[in-house]
């Protein structure tokens, strides 16, 4: 909407803000309130939860795939340690794959290291054209495409679980405003609510081969040193996951990424993208931004 506004003309300053209270209630009171976003009418009925669901996902990603327990906490452990580096992340500590695989387990096979924390917090952006950004600011990051899709709310509408419709149909609307591809990606933050949701995204998104993202992980190509930088503000892993926050916490992070303003957790590159989620994947939005 404040995309909207400054390119219809409508508007020329915007503030985008979300904030997300989630520790003032029980752990099953928010549970239950997330749960709303998928479809509780049939699988929400049925007792199903979000880590239920994704669990589903990462067990039919084992099956096809070949896609490990051992694949899965390696993005635990890459988003806990871009966390130490980031002064804001909620959780600022090293974890390994052991820690993860000997973590409780929350819905088979997913263990509690393998999921996203409850979270409080808030972020925001300022949006305006570029002539008027730059009486503000000498370094304005640009806004190179905004997209959004949608998909069925439940899994069993679907035909095939392992990939979010929506994140695919997004994230090439995305690249066809933006004029871009796959491979003009340098560093991204995607919805890594879970384990399993971070490797579907990466290959979603059309940086990996269906299949090959928990073995890419493992392998330390989406490392903060690796060849595609996923998450490096720890994620909704170790960042936090501030639900209506989330998705503009993103977008501080990549542009604060761009601009040079990252500290220990920099990374290089002219061009990032966020990948954000709604539930289960009845909804995604993707954002490319530039220098």
């Amino acid at each position: 909407m404040g995309i909207l506004a400054i390119a219809s003309g409508h508007a020329d300053i915007v503030a985008v803000t979300g904030v997300e209270k989630m520790t003032d209630v029980s752990v099953s009171a928010a549970t239950d309130m997330l749960t709303a976003a998928a479809d509780r009418e049939w699988e929400g009925f049925a007792g199903a939860t979000f880590p239920g669901l994704y669990a589903m996902i990462a067990r039919r990603h084992m099956h096809e795939y070949g896609t490990t327990s051992e694949q899965l906490a390696s993005v635990a452990v890459k988003n806990h340690h871009n966390a130490t580096m980031n002064p804001k992340a909620q959780y600022r500590n090293e974890i390994s794959v052991e820690a993860v695989l000997g973590s409780t387990m929350i819905a088979d096979p997913l263990h509690m290291l393998d999921c996203s924390p409850i979270t409080d917090g808030a972020a925001a952006l300022v949006l305006a054209p570029v002539n008027i950004a730059r009486k503000y600011t000498d370094t304005p990051i640009r806004i190179m495409a905004s997209a959004q899709a949608s998909d069925t709310l439940s899994l069993h509408d679907r035909a095939d679980i392992t990939t979010l419709d929506a994140t695919v149909a997004a994230a090439s609307r995305a690249h066809e405003m933006a004029k871009t591809t796959p491979a003009d990606i340098d560093f991204v933050e995607v919805h890594d609510c879970f384990t399993i949701a971070e490797i579907c995204a990466i290959e979603d998104l059309g940086f990996f081969e269906k299949g090959t993202g928990g073995k890419a992980t493992e392998d330390g190509v989406t490392a903060i040193d690796g060849d595609l930088p996923v998450n490096p503000s720890g994620g909704l892993k170790g960042c936090g996951h501030p639900v209506g926050a989330t998705g503009i916490k993103q977008a501080v992070e990549i542009a604060m990424q761009l601009r040079g303003d990252a500290g220990k957790r920099q990374v290089a590159g002219e061009i990032g993208m966020t990948h954000n989620v709604g539930g289960s994947g009845g909804t995604a939005v993707v954002h490319i931004f530039s220098r």
